[in-house]
């Protein structure tokens, strides 16, 4: 569903992209037109229907830009979490097989081969624009890594129905209308950033002002800035903190926002209501990776109160359940796993086709695995997460892929890694182990694993105890590990 080629032909002049990095600007039509080159480029690279365009780079417009190329080549773009150790990155990089890589000086520092992402203006200016053709909204345009539960990558791949599912249901959430700026500063290797910061802004004839990283002082300037006239920025709740601390900080500075719209992790009603008590609103929202954006909260700030720590609602374009452990559903308030079916819900997994479909029900319903509740008003509120499962910094960590990384270190007789409470990330991972001589020190820990997980993964505490907890079957007790730290 083009909707940058629809709105290039309807209001051509108006404003589709503005790169704040390298200070560009791309009307509908221009942009439309830049796609439409690298279109003509990436055929001309070997880029057909189905095949794989990867991207290892801070955000960009160019990064849009591909996407969009795929879609209309019925290709897939896959953005690389730049986050990840150069041993995760290179794995990623064989599972997807991609036949051309764009890259930045990331790329080059991590010895990841990829063609200049900052030349493909310049490649693609000669090219011959790529002629309409029939975009088939079936196809997947898009594959998002996630972890799993078992350490092993999955690419969730989006079609390009289910993108624009995530825009109109955005749209609804959000209020988003042709007046809409949407500052772009989460990864773009993330659902929030690729998809749910953009796509609606397209839908509807809007603005993307795509910014490469987030830097509280320089970002609160931004959202402050009358002449770029953010209305909608996203970010984690721990990035709300960091703007609040700014030196510059001024609630009646920020008044052009609709709201600030958070998720990724859990936002403490304290912290909702310091927001709220400056007359501004900050969004509540629940999504992910298989799914887009599912639920979110009201813009209105008395309503905002009267439900604060709840992630809202859902559209009626997605059917939402809340079930027992026998799939039966559950009385208003009880805890239960979420399902959801719709039009939103991704095509499947990269190569993975068993898993995907072990994630559906016998009737169609997709198992997020997390667990929430509704209240008789209809709003949703989270209440665990998936199984063991932690979110730092808006990263999700999955321990057991860190425990993997673990098993051939020395010096423990046995080990688990589960989330604790952190003041500055949210959560962090914290190892707790039984010694096999002498303790080990959180250095150790972090230079071993240096080289084989991303920073964000890496344990930020260490606790020697004489046993783990484990059931009469044997199963570590990790929730009592929790209790054990204070969490």
């Amino acid at each position: 569903m083009d909707y940058v080629r629809f709105h290039a032909q309807l209001h051509p002049l108006r404003l589709a992209v503005t790169d704040l990095a390298s200070d560009r600007d791309w009307t509908y039509a221009q942009f439309d037109g830049f796609v439409a080159r690298v279109s003509t480029l990436l055929n001309e690279r070997g880029v057909r229907e189905g095949a794989r365009v990867a991207c290892l780079a801070k955000n960009c417009a160019e990064i849009i830009a591909l996407h969009h190329a795929c879609a209309r080549l019925g290709a897939i773009f896959v953005p690389l979490n730049w986050r990840l150790s150069t041993a995760e990155l290179h794995q990623l990089i064989e599972d997807c097989e991609p036949t051309v890589t764009f890259g930045d000086d990331m790329a080059t520092e991590l010895a990841i081969p990829a063609e200049d992402i900052h030349a493909l203006e310049g490649l693609s200016h000669d090219a011959a624009p790529m002629p309409d053709g029939h975009l088939n909204d079936a196809l997947p345009s898009l594959m998002l890594y996630t972890s799993g539960t078992t350490g092993r990558p999955k690419g969730v791949l989006l079609s390009e129905r289910n993108l624009s599912e995530t825009a109109i249901n955005f749209t609804l959430l959000g209020e988003v209308d042709r007046d809409s700026r949407f500052l772009c500063e989460s990864p773009m290797f993330h659902i929030i950033g690729m998809v749910t910061s953009i796509r609606p802004a397209f839908l509807n004839g809007g603005s993307v002002i795509v910014s490469d990283r987030f830097d509280p002082d320089r970002t609160f300037a931004r959202l402050a800035d009358p002449e770029i006239g953010i209305s909608h920025y996203f970010c984690v709740p721990q990035m709300a903190v960091a703007l609040r601390a700014s030196s510059a900080f001024d609630p009646d500075r920020l008044r052009g926002l609709k709201a600030i719209f958070t998720g990724g992790a859990p936002h403490p009603e304290a912290q909702i209501r310091d927001w709220l008590a400056d007359g501004l609103s900050i969004v509540d929202g629940y999504g992910m990776s298989e799914a887009g954006t599912v639920f979110g909260m009201p813009l209105d700030r008395t309503m905002i109160d009267a439900k604060a720590g709840c992630v809202g609602i859902p559209t009626p374009r997605v059917l939402a359940r809340i079930v027992d452990e026998d799939g039966k559903p559950v009385p208003d308030d009880e805890p239960g796993e979420l399902q959801l079916k719709g039009d939103n819900i991704a095509c499947g997994y990269w190569r993975r086709e068993a898993d995907f479909h072990a994630t559906l029900t016998d009737d169609g319903w997709f198992r997020t695995g997390d667990v929430l509740t509704k209240d008789a008003d209809g709003f949703f509120r989270v209440t665990d997460r998936k199984k063991d499962m932690f979110i730092s910094g808006g990263e999700n960590v999955y321990p057991g892929e860190v425990e993997c990384q673990l098993i051939k270190f020395a010096g423990m007789r046995e080990f688990a890694v589960v989330g604790v409470p952190d003041e500055k990330w949210g959560e962090v991972g914290c190892l707790f182990y039984v010694p096999n001589g002498d303790e080990i020190s959180l250095a150790e820990i972090e230079a071993y694993l240096a080289d084989k997980l991303a920073k964000y993964k890496v344990p930020k505490k260490v606790v020697a105890i004489d046993a783990l907890p484990r059931n009469g079957v044997g199963k570590v007790l990790k929730h009592e590990l929790r209790k054990m730290f204070g969490g």
